[in-house]
C-alpha cells in the first residue's frame, strides 16, 4: 500500500507543471511552465440554434459573411428547381443549423494542424453531404427560389408536437386552470 501511495504521488507530481526557479530568465518569455501557467482553451464552439441574443446575432453575421463572401461564389451552383436557394436563408433554422456546422467544419479542417489533406476531408466529408442536404428537391429550402428570375420565400411547415407532448401540455394547462383547493 505504501508504495502505491508513493507512485501516486510521483505521477501527480510529474504530471503537474513544473515551478520556475525564482527569477527564470525565461519568465517574461510566456513560456508554459517557464513564468506563467498556460493560456486557458479556447471556449467550445456551440450550435447556433442553442445560443441567443447578441451571441446569436454575431455568430449569425459571421456566418452570413462566410456565406455570402465564400460559400457561395465557390460552391452555389446555379439555381435551379433541382438546387433551390433562399436569399433569406437566415429564416430557415434547419438551414442556419447545416451551414454552421459547416462553417465550423471548415474552420477546423483549413487549420494547419488538419494537416496538408485537411480541405479535402472537408469536401469529402461535409460539403457535399451538407450541400445535398440542404439544396435538395425536397429539401429545407425546395418551396423557395426555383429560379433566379423569380426571388421566393416560403418557410415550409414542420411537423406537430406528439401525441404524447400533447397530452402533456394539455394536462399541465388543466393543472394551471383548476382554482387552488384549501387545505386543512
Amino acid at each position: 500500500m505504501e508504495q502505491s501511495a508513493q507512485q501516486a504521488q510521483q505521477l501527480d507530481h510529474l504530471s503537474s507543471a513544473p515551478e520556475p526557479p525564482p527569477g527564470s530568465p525565461f519568465a517574461a518569455f510566456g513560456m508554459p511552465g517557464l513564468g506563467r501557467p498556460p493560456s486557458p482553451a479556447p471556449p467550445e464552439p456551440r450550435p447556433i440554434l442553442e445560443l441567443a441574443g447578441e451571441d446569436l446575432e454575431d455568430e449569425l453575421d459571421a456566418l452570413s459573411d462566410w456565406v455570402d463572401d465564400f460559400f457561395l461564389p465557390v460552391y452555389g451552383a446555379e439555381v435551379t428547381t433541382a438546387a433551390p436557394w433562399c436569399l433569406e436563408w437566415q429564416e430557415h433554422d434547419d438551414v442556419v443549423a447545416w451551414l454552421h456546422a459547416l462553417w465550423l467544419a471548415y474552420q477546423q479542417h483549413r487549420d494547419p494542424e488538419a494537416g496538408l489533406s485537411g480541405l479535402f476531408v472537408w469536401h469529402r466529408d461535409f460539403l457535399t453531404h451538407a450541400v445535398a442536404a440542404i439544396r435538395a428537391p425536397g429539401g429545407p429550402l425546395s418551396a423557395c427560389m426555383t429560379s433566379p428570375d423569380r426571388p421566393a420565400h416560403r418557410l415550409l411547415a414542420g411537423p406537430p408536437p406528439s401525441v404524447r407532448t400533447e397530452v402533456a401540455s394539455k394536462q399541465a394547462a388543466d393543472e394551471r386552470a383548476e382554482p387552488d383547493e384549501p387545505t386543512s
